[in-house]
């Protein structure tokens, strides 16, 4: 009967908008500028190796999958758990306008950032030279 007033707590009692969050995909901010594109995903807890990522049709997937099971110290228990995820698939559009072959990823303190070059605007754009 005591696990119910930490559920009714949490429930009711700090009404925050993430009572309910089922963890099922990590916040993400996209930031934009003259360069190209970012993406920011709140991963903690992650290792780098257990990410997938991968650009088909102008489709961005991020996937990962935890690969070893974490154990819980002896005598412990969840009573409640939403950050600890143990895999997502995100995937986003990109636009035509971005160099596929230069994205590049890292993982620093609990964030993926991913960042999506934008072409070159010379090779957006060719003269033809009608012969």
């Amino acid at each position: 009967m005591r696990a119910n007033i930490f559920d009714d707590m949490f429930e009711k009692g700090f009404q925050t908008g993430f009572e309910r969050n089922c963890g099922c995909v990590p916040a993400t901010n996209i930031l934009e500028d003259d360069k190209g594109y970012e993406i920011q995903l709140a991963v903690p807890g992650m290792k780098k190796e257990d990410f997938r990522m991968e650009v088909e049709d102008n489709v961005l997937s991020v996937s990962f999958e935890k690969k070893e099971e974490e154990k819980n110290s002896p005598g412990v228990e969840y009573l409640r758990r939403e950050f600890e995820m143990d895999e997502f698939t995100r995937s986003f559009s990109i636009p035509k306008t971005v160099d596929a072959e230069q994205i590049k990823a890292r993982y620093d303190n609990g964030i993926l950032y991913i960042s999506i070059p934008k072409m070159d605007k010379t090779r957006l754009s060719k003269q033809i030279k009608v012969s």
